[in-house]
């Protein structure tokens, strides 16, 4: 058996983003100055975690999001990052390059919600879950080959423990105190993802529905399976085993979903 952490980030923002006009992946910009420091904001809340494996989406806005997380990482500015295209944003067809409300029209013309309208010439949702499947199987391969022989879980040089273990610490009022390093106590191997809303949200919800991934308590579905927002976090792990055919999952955690607190901290 072997457990990693997994912690997923959303690009930054780009100009189509804040012009709510939609990229998929025929749309391929790069980040705005906010997104810049959307990008730079998520650097520094994640700069002392050491990513052993770095997959990201190969368009642009999650390649120039990546390289901000790692140039501000103090274990990681070396490392080297793998450009999936597995990772790429679901495709929106005709949709791409026109504004969110023309989809919502589409999507009304043809009754169907937006959220499962597929566009002419796009990705259903179904193909966009086949391919983080895909990716899983490239995953699982790589960590396994690279850190299974490690063997268990073992301590990751990540501070805290007791509650820390469960994905939160304690204040001195008994409240929970968030912390970038939630869900990594005693995790040694560690891989980042950086790709893209719409992806981020099919990943998540096959993640905890199709692979029964156990959730915090009390965590509630429209927070689970809302919109990420730009740089927002996620965070997963994931216990392999190994099978003939290869590494499978055995069982998955999830601590924390769409977590943007580094940019209330910026905004400060």
């Amino acid at each position: 058996m072997f457990t990693f952490s997994l912690t997923l980030v959303r690009h930054g923002e780009t100009q189509y983003n804040r012009d709510k006009l939609l990229q998929g992946q025929g749309v391929d910009t790069t980040l705005s100055e906010t997104g810049a420091q959307q990008a730079e904001a998520v650097g520094l809340y994640l700069k002392d975690i050491t990513f052993n494996n770095v997959f990201v989406s190969n368009l642009q806005r999650a390649v120039q999001t990546a390289e901000i997380i790692l140039r501000n990482n103090t274990h990681c500015s070396g490392t080297e990052m793998l450009l999936e295209p597995l990772l790429r944003e679901r495709g929106f067809g005709i949709a791409e390059g026109r504004p969110k409300e023309d989809l919502k029209n589409m999507a009304n013309a043809s009754g169907q919600a937006c959220r499962d309208y597929t566009p002419p010439g796009g990705e259903t949702l179904d193909q966009v879950r086949l391919r983080f499947k895909k990716f899983l199987k490239v995953l699982f391969k790589q960590m396994w080959d690279e850190h299974g022989q490690s063997g268990a879980v073992s301590s990751a040089g990540a501070s805290g423990a007791g509650d820390a273990a469960n994905g939160t610490t304690a204040a001195s009022d008994g409240a929970p105190v968030r912390s970038a390093d939630d869900g990594l106590q005693g995790v040694a191997v560690h891989a980042l993802i950086v790709s893209h809303g719409a992806y981020i949200r099919v990943a998540v919800r096959h993640l905890v529905e199709d692979l029964k991934c156990s959730l915090p308590a009390g965590m509630k579905a429209s927070h689970l399976f809302s919109p990420c927002p730009n740089t927002g976090v996620s965070r997963f792990t994931l216990t392999l085993s190994r099978a003939e055919a290869g590494p499978v999952l055995a069982a998955a955690r999830c601590y924390f979903t769409n977590r943007k607190d580094h940019l209330e901290t910026a905004a400060e």
